[in-house]
């Protein structure tokens, strides 16, 4: 075992991170700029100060971590939430209820933010919600606490919500004190034994992106953990790829479209004996958007077809026609699929593919749709298509490294996450 090995393990018994999953080269980085910082050049020597000095460790933390996130990143499990908060905080005979929510890890304070804004435009009253929020790094808190963000937290079309919430500030937005008076920052380990020690359960529980960063038994005690902070008829919110991490531990999801949601109480064994599904007043149905290409971009590469689907295909568009009705294409898929109409949006996937030709979009949507439907296998095939021919999509890999790990590939599982994991960090 190397002395890179020795502060691997260390970081996952501190914090349960997986090294396989970021890179080792990462933690050898974090490594070196603290051994700079700390004026230490022997690497044994810097070993034994972590082991010893817990500032030196929370530091080390600190370097490990490269934070992502920005406001409503996931939109459709702020709404859905809000609309489940409303069901539960205006029923008959709850009037008095006091909605509890917790962010964990809530990284610079964007996620939690993103709740309170989400109930207060849904006409939750302030005094009936409460946010709790817990990031394992003390400068993401003391960050999140200043409550002032640049243009690199706000993405996406709809910006609507920064004319209601912020101000400008000398360096970016400063965040409304109705927001921030909603949301209590504080430093802590999920894995502390004393994490949230003497809080009540909370109603909905977000921790989204952190499970892919864990191998298997340190996600079972992380699950453990996120359910024992969730009350009997909670909510825990997960990141896309994390999904088939709640299914495959019988946790329901929760009926809403894309809101990458389950019920924490987990569904009995037998079928007949299951729990009614949660309900909510109103559908919410979110399309989901294709990504955009520049005019000038070149197309996507294709898979070649069988030649039966070639000689049966419709004459193509011209060129500009062909991509809108491509886009528009993926968007009726998307929003069949938002229907529960998995079996005509997969019929709808290869009709597209035979007319306009596979790229990483569409099959990465048709491993959704296989996924969804519960067929694996050809779910793991179509995410490895889309990654042929983009080998740098996400999602994808998010996706199929969390069914790889549910084959029990562990290994290969991590070597998927690692690539996602540099992916993201390469965005802006």
């Amino acid at each position: 075992m190397t002395v890179m090995d020795e502060f691997s393990g260390l970081l996952k018994r501190r914090m349960g991170l997986d090294s396989g999953s970021i890179g080792q080269a990462a933690v050898e980085r974090a490594v070196r700029h603290r051994m700079h910082a700390a004026g230490v050049d022997d690497e044994q020597d810097y070993l034994m100060r972590v082991q010893s000095w817990p500032d030196e460790m929370q530091q080390l933390i600190e370097a490990v971590i490269v934070p992502e996130t920005w406001f409503f990143r996931y939109p459709e499990s702020q709404a859905a939430m809000a609309a489940l908060a409303r069901d539960r905080l205006f029923a008959p005979g709850c009037e008095g209820r006091i909605l509890r929510v917790l962010s964990v890890p809530c990284s610079s304070g964007e996620e939690p933010y993103s709740i309170a804004m989400a109930l207060l435009d849904a006409g939750v009253p302030p005094q009936r919600f409460q946010v709790d929020a817990v990031d394992i790094s003390v400068r993401m808190v003391e960050f999140a606490q200043r409550a002032v963000y640049g243009r690199n937290s706000f993405r996406g079309d709809d910006l609507s919500f920064r004319d209601r919430h912020f101000s400008d500030a000398p360096d970016g937005h400063q965040l409304a004190a109705r927001v921030t008076a909603q949301v209590r920052f504080r430093p802590g380990n999920l894995f502390d034994p004393g994490l949230l020690a003497g809080a009540a359960p909370y109603d909905f529980v977000f921790c989204r992106n952190l499970l892919i960063y864990f191998d298997a038994a340190t996600q079972d005690r992380a699950i453990q953990v996120l359910r024992r902070h969730t009350r009997e008829d909670g909510v825990i919110f997960v990141g896309p790829a994390e999904t088939s991490l709640l299914t495959g531990r019988r946790l329901p999801p929760v009926p809403i479209a894309r809101s990458f949601a389950f019920q924490a109480r987990p569904a009995p064994a037998h079928a007949d004996a299951a729990p009614a599904p949660l309900r909510v007043s109103r559908p919410i149905v979110h399309a989901w958007t294709p990504p955009r290409r520049a005019a000038a971009q070149a197309p996507a590469p294709r898979l070649p077809l069988p030649r039966a689907a070639i000689a049966d295909a419709p004459p193509m568009p011209a060129a500009g026609a062909s991509g809108q009705a491509a886009q528009t294409s993926l968007q009726q898929i998307a929003a069949m699929a938002d229907q529960g109409k998995v079996q005509e949006a997969m019929a709808q996937c290869q009709a597209h593919i035979e007319l306009h030709g596979a790229s990483a979009e569409v099959l990465h949507l048709q491993g959704l749709l296989l996924d969804a439907a519960g067929d694996a296998r050809q779910a793991q095939a179509a995410y490895r298509k889309a990654l042929y021919l983009d080998p740098t999509h996400r999602e994808a890999l998010l996706h199929l490294a969390a069914l790889v790990a549910s084959d029990g590939d562990h290994e290969g599982a991590r070597r998927l996450q690692a690539r996602a994991a540099r992916q993201e960090a390469r965005r802006e």
